[in-house]
């Protein structure tokens, strides 16, 4: 028995232009590897008939599951319904139940009537099965061919999904033995992947044909994930557990965390399990650390607050940092970030403290001090930690690139300190 693939074709000139990013393709290939079935291919393409009727020969040639959505509206540029009826040699005709649904819409909830144009949305290839769209307007639609499935949904979001939902994940398995797709995830940080990709590559040569190892690097992070398919559920899980073991002890030196977790997260379930609590004093990063902790659910129970002392007035009068320090080493150095660490921390009563100062650019740089010199502090009870970056991008970049650095120095002290 072989793997089950899919292919997710969306449409629309939105897409090519970038008017519209593409969330339905992430969504719906997180929602097909639940259930075992793997993504060949994710085509874009535009509102272009022969471009669409390329697509649907090609990907049928690859994948046993092709998934569309897009072009399914009431307008000129809406052509793939009636593609779709001359690629399965079908004639158009009106789908009772949704001519129902569509007059109860716009007539009982709408309160308004229903035109020529959205009644003829009701109109379908007599080649497909209908898949009812409770969530709009335009039905979505079924066909099947040399023993592939083909299926047309909305390109709104919502109603996608609610199909996907309510008529496609819950039929893929009842037409295919998909079998069952596993990963293990874990987050490395302090290495960069040409590195990782050195410190592991014995581990690497040495995994078998069908066990995948990708390295998903962003902003000083690298993820690892080994992923699977196999027919057989605990078979499958027993191995990728034994080589995820393998794998978090060939880099336990940066190991941040052994699950599919952001570092703040990662930081968050640190100080819960601990019962401990951390605040923030921010300058050149103007809350993001704050914001990246306060973000995620739970996280009043060990994030207290945070002083953005951006100006140098207020790292003064708010954290107590000494005008002449400020005078004379800048706002950018050691003994600043050290002393709005220790004020924040026993300020806002916390057991941990975040500070950081530095220049995020494009201006405001000296010939000593140049665009992405960065210090951050960590202070507990009895213990600060000082450490100076030198990151070399853009303004956005060097902030989430502190605020990750930052983080992870906060993450080794608290574990140093179990």
């Amino acid at each position: 028995m072989s793997k089950i693939y899919a292919t997710i074709i969306t449409i629309g000139d939105e897409l090519l232009i970038g008017q519209v990013v593409d969330t339905n393709s992430s969504w719906i290939a997180q929602e097909l590897n639940k259930i075992g079935v793997a993504v060949k291919h994710r085509v874009a393409v535009g509102d272009v008939w022969q471009d669409i009727w390329e697509a649907l020969d090609e990907e049928s040639k690859k994948a046993d599951i092709i998934l569309i959505t897009g072009g399914l509206g009431p307008t000129a540029d809406d052509i793939t319904k009636p593609l779709l009826c001359e690629y399965f040699n079908g004639k158009m005709v009106v789908d009772q139940p949704t001519l129902e649904h569509l007059t109860h819409l716009f007539e009982q909830i709408l309160k308004r009537p229903m035109i020529e144009r959205n009644a003829k949305q009701a109109e379908v290839p007599d080649t497909c099965t209908v898949l009812k769209n409770e969530q709009g307007t335009a039905p979505g639609m079924l066909f099947k061919r040399d023993g592939r499935i083909f299926v047309a949904m909305p390109g709104v979001p919502h109603e996608m999904k609610w199909m996907m939902t309510h008529h496609v994940l819950p039929m893929i398995p009842e037409l295919y033995n998909t079998g069952f797709i596993e990963h293990r995830t874990l987050l490395t940080a302090g290495i960069g992947e040409s590195f990782l990709a050195d410190l592991i590559n014995e581990f690497e040569t040495s995994l078998p044909d069908h066990v995948k190892l990708a390295y998903l690097p962003n902003f000083g992070m690298v993820r690892l994930r080994l992923s699977s398919w196999a027919l057989e559920k605990k078979t499958l899980n027993k191995e990728l557990d034994n080589l995820f073991n393998l794998l978090k002890i060939n880099v336990k030196e940066y190991l941040v965390i052994d699950e599919d977790l952001p570092m703040e997260v990662a930081v968050g379930k640190l100080l819960k399990e601990r019962k401990q609590t951390v605040s923030t004093a921010e300058s050149c990063t103007g809350g993001y650390i704050a914001h990246l902790l306060s973000i995620h659910p739970g996280s009043s129970v060990f994030f207290t607050g945070s002083i953005v002392s951006y100006a140098n007035i207020i790292k003064e009068r708010m954290l107590g940092v000494s005008h002449e320090i400020l005078t004379t080493v800048g706002a950018v150095s050691e003994e600043t970030v050290v002393q709005m660490a220790k004020a924040v921390r026993e300020t806002l009563q916390t057991d941990y403290s975040i500070a950081v100062s530095g220049i995020m650019g494009p201006d405001g740089a000296t010939a000593e001090k140049p665009v992405g010199l960065v210090w951050v502090a960590i202070a507990s009870k009895d213990h600060v930690v000082s450490k100076s970056f030198q990151f070399r991008f853009d303004r956005r970049r060097n902030i989430e690139l502190t605020a990750i650095n930052a983080l992870n120095m906060l993450r080794t002290m608290i574990v140093d300190n179990s």
